[in-house]
C-alpha cells in the first residue's frame, strides 16, 4: 500500500481560523499514544485499523467513521497485514455545536458510527478540499457536515430549523457575493451582518437557493467566465477575473456546469463565429 501523511491547511472563509486535513496511508506505521486539542474525526478508505481509545479497542472498516474528543489519547495501527488509509479533519468544539442547544462540548457515546451517507459526503468534501482549500467552498462545507454529525450522532440538541425570510437571507447573501466575487466576504461575517448564525445563514441559503453558497458563487463564476472567453481571453486570465483560485479551478467549475473545458468552449466559439 506504501507510506503516506499528507497535510493540507484549509481556512473556513476568507481570514478565517484555519482547519487541518490529513490523507494518510501506512502499511505499518504505529501512532505513539497521543491527543488532540480539537475533535479528531477520520472516515476509513481503505484495509483496517485498529485504534486504542478509552479502555476499548476500536476497529474502523472502509466507510465508517471514527470521532475521537478532544484531550483524549488514543494510538492507531494496522489491524492487517494490507495496511490502512484514511482521511481525517481536526475541528474545534464550535464547528460541532452550531446547530445545536448550547455550546458544551457534544458527547458522542460510540466513536465508531456507521452513517454511509455522511460518511460518503465527508469523504468527497475531504477530497476536494485538500486537492483545492477554497475558503468559501470549505466554510460552506464542513461546518454544515460537521453540525449533521453532532445533531444525528452525539447527545447533543437540535435547534429549531424554522427561519422564518430564508428567501429574504438567501438573496442579500447571493448580492453580496456577487458583488464581491474576487475576494467574497466569509459566511461568519454575512451572518454577523443578518444577526445569525452561520448554520442558520447555510440553511436559509440552501432553503431558498438549492445549493449552497459556494456552488451558487462558482456557478456565477462561470457564467461570468463564458463573457469573457467570448471576448477572446485565455482561461488563465478569466480564471482570476472571476475569482478562481487557478486555471485549474475555473476547468473543475466549468466542466461540471456547462460540460466542457473552459479552452474548448473559447474555441468553439471563435470557430462559430469564423
Amino acid at each position: 500500500m506504501g507510506e503516506q501523511a499528507l497535510w493540507t491547511r484549509a481556512r473556513l472563509g476568507r481570514g478565517g481560523p484555519p482547519l487541518d486535513l490529513l490523507t494518510a496511508r501506512f502499511d505499518r506505521h504505529v501512532y505513539a499514544p497521543h491527543a488532540h486539542d480539537e475533535f479528531t474525526i477520520g472516515v476509513c478508505v481503505g484495509g483496517s485499523e485498529i485504534i486504542d481509545y478509552r479502555g476499548a479497542r476500536i476497529r474502523p472498516a472502509p466507510g465508517s467513521i471514527v470521532v475521537l474528543a478532544p484531550g483524549e489519547m488514543h494510538t492507531g495501527g494496522p489491524a492487517a497485514s494490507g495496511g490502512y488509509a484514511y482521511r481525517a479533519l481536526y475541528a474545534t468544539t464550535p464547528l460541532l455545536t452550531d446547530g445545536t442547544v448550547g455550546t458544551t462540548v457534544p458527547h458522542f457515546r460510540e466513536p465508531l458510527l456507521d452513517d454511509p451517507e455522511l460518511a460518503t459526503a465527508l469523504r468527497i468534501t475531504h477530497t476536494e478540499l485538500a486537492a483545492c482549500p477554497d475558503p468559501l467552498e470549505a466554510e460552506s462545507r464542513i461546518p454544515w457536515l460537521l453540525t449533521a454529525l453532532a445533531r444525528h450522532h452525539s447527545t447533543a440538541r437540535p435547534t429549531s430549523d424554522t427561519l422564518p425570510g430564508a428567501a429574504h437571507i438567501a438573496h442579500a447573501v447571493r448580492d453580496r457575493l456577487a458583488d464581491e466575487l474576487t475576494a467574497p466576504p466569509s459566511l461568519t461575517a454575512l451572518a454577523c451582518d443578518l444577526d445569525l448564525s452561520r448554520y442558520q445563514l447555510l440553511r436559509a441559503f440552501r432553503t431558498a437557493m438549492g445549493v449552497p453558497p459556494y456552488a451558487w458563487l462558482a456557478q456565477y463564476r462561470v457564467t461570468r467566465a463564458r463573457g469573457l472567453l467570448e471576448s477572446g481571453l485565455r482561461p488563465a486570465e478569466v480564471a482570476a477575473l472571476v475569482g478562481f483560485a487557478d486555471q485549474a479551478h475555473l476547468t473543475r467549475w466549468f466542466r461540471r456546469v456547462l460540460g466542457v473545458t473552459p479552452a474548448a468552449y473559447r474555441n468553439s466559439v471563435q470557430d462559430s463565429r469564423g
